[in-house]
C-alpha cells in the first residue's frame, strides 16, 4: 500500500515536474521574442519618469534649501561656521552623488549634448558655493557675502535643471504610451497561457497544502525563536562593546522620544556632553590598552552615579559620553555634574601629561531647562557642545551649566580638585 501511495506520489511529482517544465520553455521562448522590447521600455519608462526626475528635483531642493538657507542662516549668524562647514560641505556631496546617479541612467545620443552642458553648469555653480565655503574655513566673515550674486546663481541652476525635469517628463509620457502598446499585446498573449498554467498549479496545489499545513506549527515556533534572538541582536546594536553603554544609534532614539515627552508635559530635561581632559596625551604617554581602561572607568562612574531608570548614558564617540535626564530641576543636575567630576578624579587614575591634576579629570558642558514647543530638537545638543568648550577654554575639569538656551544665561562652577 506505501509502495502504491509512493509510485502516486512520484508521478504528481511528475506530472507536476513536465508541466512546469513545459510551462517555462513556452513562456521562455515568449519571452525571448519580447524581452529585448520589453525591457528598453521599462528601462525607460521607469528611469525616465522617477528616478531621473527625482534626483534632478532633489538637486533642485538642495540648492534652494540646503544650500541658500545655510549662507542666510551663517550671513545673519544663526549658525555657527563649523556647523556652515559641515551644511555646506554635506549640500554639495548631495548634489554631486545625485548628478552622478542620474548620468549613469540610459541616454540617448541626442540627450548627451544637452547633458554635458547641464554638468557643466551645475559644476560651476558648485564652485561658487566652494568658494563661500574656502571662505567660511578660512574665517572670513560671510555677513558681506552678495545675495544678488548668490541669487544669480540659484535661478540660473534652477532655469537649467527646470528645462531637463520637463524633457524627461515629456519623455517619459512618449516612453509610457509607447510601453503600454506593447504591454497590452504581450499581455494578451502570455495571459491566455498563464491562466492554464496557473490553474493547473493551483490543483496541484491543494494536494501539497495539506503537508505544508503539517509545517505550520513548527514554523511558528521557529518564528518565535527568531524574534526572541533579533530582540536580543538589537539590544546588541544599541550598546557600545567596550563600555557597555548605550550607543550613539541609542542616543539618537532615546533623546528624540524624551525631548518629545518633556515638550508634551513641560518638564526638566538636562543633557550633559562630558569629555575625558586631555585623552589624547593620556593614549601617548600609556598606550590604548590604558586608554581603554579610562574609558572603562569613567562609564562606571556614569553607571554608579546615574541609576534611575529615567536617566540615560551613552558613549557619543571617542573619549566623549552624553547623559540624558529628564524630571532633574537645575539644583539636582548640578549636583550630579559636580559628583561626576569628583568621582572621576577621585578614582586617581594617574596622568603624568594633563595640564590640569595629575589624575584623570573630565569637562562637561550641561544644559538644564523646561522643555516647551519653542524648544528646538538641536538647541540642546548645540548648547551642551558650546558649554563643553567654554568648560575646556576655562581651565577643564569643571563643568558650564546653561540654564536659558535662548539667552545663553550661563553658570560656570569649577570641579574642586580633591
Amino acid at each position: 500500500m506505501q509502495f502504491i501511495e509512493a509510485l502516486r506520489l512520484r508521478s504528481k511529482l511528475f506530472f507536476l515536474f513536465v508541466l512546469i517544465t513545459v510551462g517555462l520553455i513556452t513562456v521562455g521562448i515568449m519571452g525571448t521574442l519580447n524581452i529585448d522590447s520589453m525591457k528598453r521600455n521599462l528601462d525607460s519608462l521607469y528611469f525616465g519618469s522617477l528616478v531621473p526626475v527625482t534626483e534632478l528635483n532633489e538637486i533642485l531642493q538642495t540648492y534652494h534649501g540646503d544650500l541658500t538657507s545655510t549662507i542666510y542662516k551663517a550671513k545673519n549668524y544663526e549658525i555657527s561656521p563649523s556647523q556652515t562647514n559641515l551644511q555646506l560641505n554635506n549640500s554639495l556631496l548631495k548634489i554631486e552623488k545625485y548628478w552622478k546617479s542620474y548620468e549613469s541612467h540610459f541616454k540617448r545620443a541626442d540627450e548627451l549634448e544637452y547633458v554635458e552642458y547641464v554638468a557643466i553648469e551645475i559644476q560651476g555653480t558648485n564652485d561658487y558655493f566652494k568658494k563661500v565655503l574656502q571662505a567660511n574655513i578660512d574665517g572670513k566673515d560671510l555677513k558681506n557675502i552678495s545675495i544678488e550674486l548668490l541669487e544669480k546663481h540659484v535661478l540660473h541652476i534652477h532655469n537649467i535643471l527646470k528645462k531637463l525635469i520637463k524633457y524627461e517628463i515629456g519623455m517619459a509620457k512618449y516612453e509610457r504610451n509607447r510601453f503600454l502598446e506593447k504591454y497590452n499585446s504581450t499581455l494578451t498573449e502570455v495571459g491566455i497561457f498563464l491562466i492554464v498554467i496557473i490553474l493547473a498549479v493551483l490543483v496541484i496545489s491543494f494536494y501539497v497544502f495539506k503537508s505544508i499545513q503539517n509545517d505550520h506549527t513548527r514554523l511558528e515556533i521557529i518564528t518565535k525563536k527568531l524574534k526572541r534572538v533579533n530582540k536580543k541582536l538589537e539590544n546588541v546594536s544599541y550598546t557600545d562593546s567596550l563600555t557597555s553603554l548605550h550607543n550613539r544609534r541609542y542616543f539618537n532614539f532615546i533623546y528624540d522620544r524624551e525631548l518629545k515627552r518633556a515638550k508634551r508635559i513641560h518638564s526638566y530635561i538636562t543633557f550633559m556632553m562630558l569629555d575625558i581632559d586631555y585623552f589624547k596625551q593620556y593614549n601617548d604617554r600609556y598606550g590604548h590598552i590604558e586608554g581603554d581602561y579610562a574609558l572603562k572607568s569613567v562609564a562606571k562612574v556614569l553607571n554608579d552615579t546615574l541609576k534611575r531608570p529615567s536617566d540615560f548614558v551613552f558613549r557619543l564617540g571617542g573619549e566623549e559620553f552624553g547623559v540624558l535626564l529628564v524630571d532633574t530641576d537645575e539644583a539636582s543636575s548640578i549636583a550630579l555634574a559636580q559628583k561626576i567630576c569628583d568621582s572621576v578624579r577621585e578614582r586617581q587614575i594617574v596622568h603624568e601629561w594633563s595640564k590640569v591634576n595629575d589624575f584623570v579629570t573630565i569637562s562637561i558642558g550641561l544644559v538644564c531647562c523646561i522643555a516647551d514647543d519653542a524648544l528646538d530638537e538641536n538647541a540642546l545638543i548645540s548648547r551642551a557642545d558650546k558649554m563643553l568648550y567654554e568648560a575646556k577654554e576655562g581651565g577643564r575639569n569643571r563643568y558650564v551649566i546653561a540654564t536659558d538656551i535662548t539667552e545663553a544665561n550661563t553658570k560656570v562652577i569649577e570641579a574642586l580638585s580633591a
